[in-house]
Formats: C-alpha cells, structure tokens, sequence
C-alpha cells in the first residue's frame, strides 16, 4: 500500500507497512485444518506380501495409558488379519517393570518385537540383544524422532508429528483464550518425547503472546495419586488467571475432575483441559459429554497398529520401512462425532484396514 506524505511542502510516496495479522484468526485456521473429517488414505499402497507364521511381542510401558491400549488393540487386530500370533507383554508403568518385560520378551525369541509407548533407550542392555539376535523392532512414540533409528537398532518409530500436535493443541488455547491465555502444562521428563512435546507447547504459547503460569514435571505412571492434590494447589496459587491445562497425554485429565468439581468448577468452565495427545477413550468421554477436557489432539490408534505390523513385515523381509507418518486429529465438542458416531476414538474412515490387507495379500 503507497502512503502520501509531506516532506518540506512536497507530496512523497512511500510504502506503507503492512497491516498487523490477526494472530487469533491464524490460530483458528490452523486448528481448523486438522479439525476436519480424515477420509483419504494417504498410507503405502505397496509392500511385500504377509511373511507366514510370525510371533511378535508387544512391550507396552503400561497398559493403563489409553494410547497404549488403543495401539495394542490395533497391533492385536492387524495380527489376526495377517495371520500372526501375538504376545502382549505390561511393562506395568515402572522401569523395573518394562525391563523384566523386556528379559521375557527376548527369551520366547519372537520373529518381531513392538516397544509401545516408552522411551527405548531406556532398555539399551535389551536393544542390543535384540540386534545381537536379529529380532527386529518396531515402535510407537519410542523417542522424538519418527521413522528408522539406526543408531538404537529402531526399524522405524511410529508416531504423528509430535511437534505438530503440540502447536495446535496451543494454538487452539491461545485463540480460546482471546489470545490472552494462562496455561499450566503437564509433562514427564521421563520420556524424551513428552519433554520436546511441552516445550514446544511452551514456545508456542510464549512467541504467541500468552503467559505459561507454570510447567509441571510429573510422572504419568503416578498421576491417579498426584493430580488430585496437584490441581487443588495450583487453583489456590493461580486462581482465575489459570485458563488453560496442556498435557501431553490425556492421562493428566483423567484425575483432575474430582478436584475442579470440589472447586465448584463447572465441567465446560476454566480451567480449560487440551491434551497434546493421545486421544484415549477417556478423552472423547469427557468431551462429548462437556466434562473437564474441551480438547484432544488424536492420534489414529488402531491404525498406528496396523502400521507397526506392516512394518514389521516389511522388516522380517529385508524390505526398508514405508516411511508413512498417519494423521492427527483435533477433535472437539463440535466434531467428536466425526470419528463414528458413538466410538470413542479417533478412527478414520479412510479405508486403511482394507489398504494394508490388500497390500498383505490378505
């Protein structure tokens, strides 16, 4: 845009900076992008054929945690389609716990091994008997990087784009906030993941202008018995000026209610909870029916299943990994029925289950 201006009695043109953007209505529309319904599949079309007879383990970090099971529910679905028997294995939500998991899986000596939801270099001493005896591994949120990890014996780690989802799940309490959020975060500076999930959150609502009134260090495996006294203190130390819980897992969520409801806060009202992940079925309850979460940033669950067991087809068989990396999911309020009418999940209506059955030769 030219402006006119005047400079000793003569008319000058110059031009004009541009108009400030509307930081709100950005936040919004990128919300908005990854809040409409996942139709297409955008997964591999080819692969090899299903390798016959395979036992895999999956190592879940705790079954308790909706993400875990809801990829284990996948990992178990897939098997079946593909013909393999599986072994599910509960690392219980303790290191000692996963590490004896860990030891069990290795002597049944399994054709493939799923890591589910833990930090892998956790079990490094495990790694590299896995590698020593050629069983290959797969994973689901195993660390920050998605896809192949030479460098811990990781054929590929499944996972949507975690720095994505911690931007939105911020953005989305930025503009709910008017762009003047207070926000609590809660992480676990056990698993490397979780850290870089919330900080991202953090850069994200700090470069946007809102206030992080405090970051919170917490083990998931604990929170049945520390978010109840947690959430009570911090509505004593912040009060109104708390308008937004972020997570990095729906887990937090699942013990807060109790303690805002003695607060005499309303299901719907603030502090507002959004989840950076995973879209558990605890999750969706709350949201549908308006009760202390307001949002959940999905991952496909089923589908991560069904993916890792691809991949680990693809592994057994020399062939590289499918590199896909599936889609994430803002659900709400307004499209928590987007995902299946009453289902509990975010699962695409994208054909996927018939995609790698085809793929499989199944």
């Amino acid at each position: 845009m030219l402006r006119r201006t005047f400079l000793a009695g003569v008319a000058v043109l110059t031009l004009a900076a541009p108009a400030l953007a509307d930081p709100i209505a950005e936040a919004n529309e990128a919300v908005a992008k990854y809040a409409q319904k996942v139709t297409a599949w955008d997964g591999p079309t080819t692969g090899p054929k299903a390798a016959e007879g395979k036992t895999i383990v999956v190592l879940a970090g705790d079954m308790k945690n909706g993400g875990i099971l809801g990829v284990t529910t996948g990992v178990e679905e897939a098997a079946k389609k593909i013909g393999w028997t599986v072994r599910v294995l509960d690392g219980a939500g303790s290191v000692q716990g996963r590490t004896a998991a860990f030891g069990q899986a290795l002597a049944l000596k399994p054709d493939g091994i799923v890591i589910n939801g833990f930090d892998a270099i956790e079990q490094q001493a495990a790694l590299e008997q896995a590698r020593d005896a050629k069983i290959p591994l797969v994973s689901w949120h195993a660390g920050p990087v998605i896809g192949p990890n030479e460098k811990i014996g990781i054929f590929t780690n499944v996972s949507t784009d975690a720095m994505q989802v911690s931007e939105v799940a911020a953005k989305w309490a930025f503009a709910d906030a008017g762009g003047k959020p207070g926000v609590v975060i809660f992480t676990d500076s056990t698993y490397t993941i979780a850290i870089a999930k919330a900080d991202k959150i953090k850069e994200t609502i700090e470069k946007l202008g809102g206030t992080v009134l405090e970051y919170v260090d917490t083990p998931i495996a604990d929170t049945s018995n520390r978010m109840p006294t947690l959430t009570t203190a911090l509505l004593q130390k912040y009060g109104a000026s708390w308008t937004h819980s972020l997570a990095i897992n729906d887990i937090y969520f699942d013990f807060m209610g109790p303690s805002l409801a003695a607060a005499g806060i309303a299901g719907d009202g603030a502090p507002k909870a959004v989840a950076a992940g995973d879209g558990s079925e605890s999750a969706y309850q709350r949201i549908r029916a308006k009760s202390y979460q307001v949002v959940t940033v999905a991952e496909p669950l089923n589908l991560q299943g069904w993916q890792l067991v691809d991949e680990l087809n693809r592994a057994v068989q020399g062939q590289p990994a499918s590199g896909y990396v599936p889609p994430l999911h803002v659900v709400t309020a307004d499209n928590v029925a987007f995902d299946g009418g009453d289902r509990n999940t975010f699962d695409p209506d994208n054909g996927y289950r018939a995609e790698y059955a085809k793929i499989w030769g199944k």
